[in-house]
């Protein structure tokens, strides 16, 4: 195969609309390779991983796991092999989040998928794979995060904690939020981390960001939230990893590439 030839991988939970997508696509960019379908999301990441695809794409809603969630996770996981893969989101929404997507400038195409406007995908991906774009998935990917958040403008509205519930053993802490250090997933539970000690809360961190000040706190990895002012600074290793370091608290937290950016000027 030409090494030039772009590749692309869709995921897409219904065997119909996969096929009709990938046919659509045979017909305006006969020069793409179409490299596999996914099923759901889980296995979107595996064979992203595994064929390192040009172009994805991600149906947001698929069964176990869905189109942003697999974007996210296919971000901290991807191995460096290669630029990380353009996303390009297939969509049912309505128009109010279309509105959303519009704004995040995230390249999206609605159900049911006509020729116009998927042609205008194809020629806007041509742009981002031509030489004098290099580097250009490498910004999407620093910056996709916040895009997704912008595809969630319901979240928004969510009441912001002031206090956090958390036990200690067979003792409920009441926590204010300002306090803690940071959020970290442990399997069925959200450990809380302040200066003065752990606790855990049967919360997910994705529930819990939409409640949190998003001046405050930030995601740094799928399994971590940290609030900022509890961040005394960050620093990179020899691989060019970046970790944070903590006020009043010994442990440090890791950042994946996905949301180094935030810490530019740390």
């Amino acid at each position: 195969m030409n090494p030039s030839t772009p590749r692309a991988l869709i995921a897409e939970d219904e065997p119909i609309l996969a096929a009709t997508l990938a046919a659509t696509l045979r017909r305006l960019w006969p020069e793409l390779d179409i490299v596999g379908t996914a099923p759901n999301g889980v296995a979107a990441v595996q064979q992203a991983l595994e064929l390192h695809p040009d172009i994805l794409f991600l149906d947001i809603k698929m069964p176990g796991q869905t189109g942003l969630d697999a974007a996210q996770e296919l971000a901290e996981r991807w191995d460096d092999a290669g630029p990380f893969p353009h996303i390009v989101f297939v969509t049912a929404y309505d128009d109010y989040a279309v509105r959303a997507f519009e704004q995040a400038a995230v390249d999206y195409v609605m159900k049911p998928v006509t020729d116009a406007r998927l042609a205008r995908t194809v020629e806007r991906l041509k742009a981002r794979l031509a030489p004098a774009a290099d580097g250009a998935a490498g910004d999407g990917l620093a910056g996709l995060v916040e895009q997704m958040r912008a595809l969630l403008p319901a979240s928004a509205a969510a009441e912001r904690l002031t206090m956090i519930r958390a036990a200690v053993g067979n003792v409920v802490r009441m926590i204010p939020v300002q306090d803690v250090a940071y959020f970290q997933a442990l399997d069925k539970y959200v450990n809380v981390a302040s200066g003065d000690g752990d606790a855990l809360i049967r919360l997910s961190l994705k529930d819990l960001l939409p409640q949190l000040d998003p001046d405050q706190f930030r995601q740094v990895s799928r399994g971590a939230i940290v609030n900022l002012r509890h961040v005394a600074s960050a620093s990179r290793d020899d691989a060019g990893k970046l970790t944070l370091h903590l006020r009043n608290r010994t442990d440090k937290v890791r950042v994946s590439p996905l949301f180094a950016h935030l810490f530019r000027q740390m």
